[in-house]
């Protein structure tokens, strides 16, 4: 294993456990299922939301054939990345396709374990009397977006890769 990829595997690793360590501190150190929404900041809330779709709520389905549907898509799409990785020849787009690989197998343990991905946190803002919150994500979603802003800025702004001989 070239040391590019050992450092994907490891940010993949470390995702996946940040990921499923916060969700089940959440659940049940927390207790925010019963004890209910935290406010950390005047902007900045714990809440829980259950998504049984994917990215920012889009397709939601509580069906079974549309979970199994979305778990083997998902689970296609890790494959793929893995195998992108293992061919990427700079360290920011290995560490980057980790990132994602590790936020999808999070947010797909939770589809398994519970049905839906489970989203905790909200940043909000309010101005005057109304009040304009973002989309409720957790920490696999972090990760997905940092490493597809990453590959992107590898793919278009990066050092290119050596050639090959």
């Amino acid at each position: 294993m070239t040391p590019p990829v050992r450092a994907g595997v490891l940010a993949a690793i470390l995702t996946l456990i940040a990921d499923q360590a916060s969700k089940l501190w959440l659940l049940h150190v927390l207790d925010i299922p019963h004890n209910g929404a935290v406010s950390v900041t005047p902007f900045f809330d714990l809440v829980l939301a259950w998504n049984p779709g994917i990215s920012f709520g889009w397709f939601q389905s509580e069906s079974p054939a549309a979970q199994i549907i979305l778990m083997v898509v998902k689970a296609a799409a890790v494959i793929a990345l893995a195998v992108w990785m293992a061919r990427s020849r700079t360290w920011l787009a290995t560490v980057a396709l980790g990132l994602i690989i590790g936020g999808a197998v999070g947010n797909g343990i939770d589809r398994f374990a519970y049905g839906a991905v489970v989203d905790f946190a909200l940043f909000h803002v309010q101005i005057g009397e109304r009040i304009f919150q973002w989309y409720v994500f957790n920490l696999a979603d972090v990760a997905i977006v940092a490493g597809v802003a990453a590959l992107l800025y590898d793919s278009l702004l990066g050092v290119p890769a050596a050639k090959a001989p």
